[in-house]
């Protein structure tokens, strides 16, 4: 809210590469967002919480899971390999955060992500036990092969996201402004996008398997919320880059191959959340087959 007060009354700067409308529509989506995040928050330790409807609460956690949770390790190496970016940045005349605000921001990130690893796993084992419980079904042919083809597509997404932070310039367009940031990104990215492709092949098999079986379940809860939102906003900017060519702003990446790897994980992403919300659905069913 600060940031769009203080931008309004020209007492803070707008952020790099927007307008003032654009800075100011943002950060007023952003506002709504929080407010959601925080409706959720209460609902899942609060009492009412247990009465309010489950679709969209669901929805809600499954996305802020995948934005927050997967980006704890980023948080952690950022903080411990930042230092030096700020200097560099520092040393121009472009206005750059304080180190209380980014501070406090990083800390909201990390705090909300840990509320929702301890909150999150209580509230659905209080009104939903089942919903780590199942093995994805794939009585039909089709559905098994959808299945591996998620398993297949999370996997080389992942793979190509882990050579990028590695240091590959293959579909790399602008190799000089990659930086330790982008690197991270899209190490932890493409490290929860192996993750994802391995829950989801564990979980398809038939038979049983060596470890309890919530933990590929929870991974690929994680994982699949991830690549949904994580690749949606991406793939939102990516396609605004590709399409309007604005002059102050890139990727270090060539636009279409990630147009298409985003593409590809937002799909996987929400295929293996409905084959989970349908695995949890027949758990639930006492006439379902364990």
């Amino acid at each position: 809210m600060s940031w769009v007060i203080g931008s309004l009354l020209g007492a803070l700067p707008v952020g790099a590469v927007f307008t003032t409308t654009g800075w100011v529509l943002l950060n007023t989506v952003t506002i709504g967002v929080a407010g959601a995040g925080i409706a959720v928050a209460l609902a899942l330790v609060r009492p009412w919480g247990m009465r309010v409807p489950g679709p969209p609460l669901a929805f809600c956690a499954w996305l802020a899971v995948g934005f927050l949770v997967p980006l704890l390790p980023y948080a952690v190496l950022g903080s411990l390999l930042g230092p030096a970016d700020e200097v560099a940045s520092s040393s121009n005349d472009v206005p750059t955060m304080p180190g209380w605000e980014a501070a406090l921001v990083q800390i909201g990130f990390v705090g909300m992500g840990l509320g929702l690893v301890l909150a999150l796993p209580a509230y659905l084992r209080r009104r939903w036990p089942h919903t780590f419980a199942g093995r994805l079904e794939s009585s039909t042919s089709g559905r098994s092969f959808v299945l591996r083809c998620v398993a297949l597509a999370a996997g080389v997404v992942g793979l190509v996201w882990l050579a990028w932070a590695a240091g590959s310039t293959v579909a790399v367009a602008h190799p000089t402004t990659r930086d330790i940031n982008w690197r991270l990104l899209n190490g932890v990215s493409g490290l929860w996008a192996l993750i994802t492709g391995a829950s989801t092949y564990v979980l398809q098999r038939k038979g049983p398997i060596r470890f309890p079986r919530w933990l590929p379940v929870s991974a690929a809860w994680i994982g699949s919320g991830a690549l949904f939102s994580w690749s949606g906003w991406k793939l939102a900017l990516t396609l605004y880059l590709l399409l309007a060519h604005p002059p102050d702003a890139s990727l270090p990446e060539d636009l279409t191959t990630a147009a298409f790897l985003h593409a590809a994980a937002l799909g996987a992403g929400a295929t293996l959340a409905r084959a989970l919300a349908r695995a949890a659905t027949q758990a639930r069913s006492p006439q379902a087959p364990r």
